[in-house]
């Protein structure tokens, strides 16, 4: 693990909950709680104050609302990942985070244990949706597959290899273990999603996936079982 900590700007609006969650993660090695607040408003300033590796965020906030602050700011800094808390995970919140780039959720009653692997999972990169989010995403492209599957076998920009990465980014894998998984070197892992990610004109790993899904461009059949974690 990097001697250098996880930078956290943690937003929640609930103080009970924010000093617990702030006192636990302060426990942990490796991860640094930079700056807090309860509204978004003030994050959206904090993000633009504060070197920062992630950003966990509530959906529920005040305000212009949790989705909306997490847009505006992926808009300000699209590499910067979030991962969002939040007390339910219905059908349409997932593709209101997913809209927004979001890189993942984690529902409020998780372990903490569980909560400090989804941090440092998306601050490496991997996004983190647990089974019911998965699923719902998965489904919700099963009816447009077919009927897109002839045109994406003619218009289809991605490489086999970009394919490849692509689906594993889908999996949740880091560029390490995408490196590890083809036999590749980890920097030749970046070039191919930067090029992803122009062709698709996406903003992060989760917009591209979200895209090539929806374009057939890579099926649901080449993700692996596990849940993207």
């Amino acid at each position: 693990m990097s001697s250098t900590p996880i930078k956290i700007l943690l937003v929640e609006d609930d103080e009970l909950f924010r000093l617990g969650l702030q006192v636990r993660l302060q426990q942990e090695p490796g991860l640094e709680i930079i700056a807090e607040t309860e509204d978004g408003e003030t994050a959206i300033e904090l993000v633009k104050e504060h070197p920062l590796d992630i950003v966990l965020l509530d959906v529920g906030l005040p305000g212009i609302g949790g989705i909306e602050t997490c847009r505006q700011i992926k808009q300000q800094n699209p590499a910067l990942p979030i991962l969002i808390l939040t007390s339910h995970s219905q059908k349409p919140l997932i593709f209101k985070l997913i809209e927004a780039g979001a890189q993942g959720y984690c529902l409020k009653g998780i372990a903490a244990e569980k909560l400090v692997l989804a941090l440092r999972s998306v601050a490496a990169g991997a996004s983190w949706w647990d089974e019911t989010a998965t699923r719902e995403i998965r489904s919700s492209f099963v009816s447009e597959l077919p009927q897109l599957e002839n045109i994406s076998k003619i218009a289809n920009p991605l490489t086999q290899r970009e394919q490849e990465i692509l689906s594993l980014l889908a999996a949740g894998k880091t560029n390490q273990e995408i490196a590890s998984a083809l036999y590749i070197a980890p920097g030749t892992v970046r070039v191919h999603i930067h090029a992803i990610l122009q062709k698709l004109e996406a903003s992060d790993r989760t917009q591209a996936v979200m895209i090539a899904l929806k374009k057939g461009l890579i099926k649901n059949d080449m993700i692996g079982k596990d849940h993207l974690s």
